[in-house]
């Protein structure tokens, strides 16, 4: 929505319908216009429909013939059906959320269709590769025009793993908007006794039981509180069970999903936001949860730990407190410490805030990702729509243009 804000005409596409999610966070004016797959067998029928009608390009259709009994043929359908979409409407360029089935099917577009592609990877999706399928993420990386990471952290990783690629990697944050998290907990009152609030997943990598673990410590030591964990997973049942073994069913609840709006409520009535996440024992980890950039825009202090790119969010001592991870004595320290100094959270939260609009904002980070597909041609390059990064642009423009005519000035747009 914010790059066409700024002016980038997009064709959006999901290759699974979210139709029966329980809870959605998509405003309606993106809903309307996504394009979604049809069911995986009426997948099949059309493109094999479009086979007999010799619609398709041969490369497509031996590639069908040769696929049979591959883990990821749905790709080569989800390639051909989107495929004749995206050429129909003349675009060159397709860029893809992490680095798993949809950037697959992208590599895919690009062999049949000639566009070339982009990804952005996350954690899991780079960390812990899919290894079932043929397409392993070196050829994608190797065939990407460009590679996006959400984190510094990321981006080194990257260049340290695939050296050939790092000249195209770059990082760009996640970007949130922030506002309407800011605006809709001012005046809110704080919970009493004060809470302690977190979000995820009930998986390995969030640290729930750690969170747990501290609890209990400050429950030990006499300190009121209480904590509220929102979020389900398959670690629920285990994570009950240990809030009972340790009688912190009083203090300590599970409040399942919840609406986006339900969570802005409790961000606003918490006192300090936690999640020590960990390295999950198969290597998974979070890198950078948005759920902290949230609770910064509610200006909480974060305690988390010192994890991939959580301390290029929550910087130590400034916005918030970091622990190693798997230590719930350090966590419980660090929230003793916050709800001991409400002067003291006060300024962390406010500092948060500060770094949110600063390095998060949703506006500064879609300009920087438009302006490096705008760089290797893909989309039409508006200096003017840039506010911080216009006037460097101008000036790359310029000295190339001494030599050769710049491709990203092409009078063609990537979309229609």
């Amino acid at each position: 929505m914010e790059l066409q804000r700024q002016g980038v005409r997009l064709l959006v596409f999901s290759i699974r319908s979210t139709g029966e999610e329980s809870v959605r966070h998509f405003p309606g004016e993106l809903i309307s216009q996504v394009i979604t797959l049809p069911p995986v067998a009426e997948l099949a029928r059309e493109v094999e429909a479009m086979k007999d009608r010799r619609e398709l390009p041969q490369s497509i259709v031996l590639t069908l013939r040769h696929w049979a009994g591959r883990p990821d043929k749905g790709r080569i359908y989800e390639a051909a059906w989107i495929g004749q979409k995206l050429r129909a409407a003349g675009v060159r360029h397709l860029h893809t959320h992490f680095a798993g089935l949809a950037a697959r099917t992208a590599w895919w577009i690009r062999q049949f269709y000639g566009l070339s592609y982009s990804f952005t990877g996350h954690a899991n999706d780079l960390f812990c590769p899919d290894e079932v399928t043929d397409l392993k993420l070196p050829r994608l990386i190797q065939d990407a025009a460009a590679i996006i990471a959400v984190s510094d952290y990321t981006a080194a990783w990257l260049k340290e793993h695939y050296p050939a690629a790092a000249t195209r990697v770059h990082r760009v944050y996640n970007g949130l908007d922030l506002e309407p998290i800011t605006a809709a907990v001012t005046g809110v009152p704080r919970a009493d006794p004060p809470l302690i609030y977190s979000v995820g997943r009930l998986i390995e990598k969030k640290g729930f039981d750690d969170l747990i673990s501290a609890c209990s410590r400050l429950r030990d030591a006499g300190l009121p509180f209480q904590c509220r964990i929102t979020g389900e997973g398959p670690l629920r049942e285990a994570l009950t069970d240990q809030i009972e073994a340790a009688s912190l069913s009083g203090q300590v609840s599970l409040t399942g999903a919840l609406s986006q709006d339900d969570i802005i409520v409790h961000l606003g009535q918490s006192s300090v936001f936690a999640l020590p996440c960990v390295t999950e024992s198969e290597g998974g980890r979070d890198v950078l949860p948005t759920v902290l950039m949230e609770a910064m825009a509610a200006g909480l202090p974060c305690v988390s730990t010192t994890l991939a790119g959580v301390p290029e969010m929550v910087i130590h001592e400034e916005t918030g407190l970091l622990t190693p991870e798997r230590d719930p004595a350090a966590t419980a320290s660090a929230l003793t410490r916050l709800l001991q100094d409400p002067d003291l959270a006060r300024r962390f939260g406010q500092a948060g805030l500060a770094l949110a609009r600063q390095r998060f904002a949703k506006a500064n980070t879609t300009s920087q990702l438009r302006l490096i597909l705008t760089a290797f041609g893909k989309i039409n390059g508006r200096p003017g729509s840039f506010p911080l990064l216009g006037a460097y642009l101008r000036q790359w423009i310029h000295r190339l243009s001494r030599t050769q005519r710049a491709p990203w000035h092409r009078k063609s747009p990537v979309f229609p």
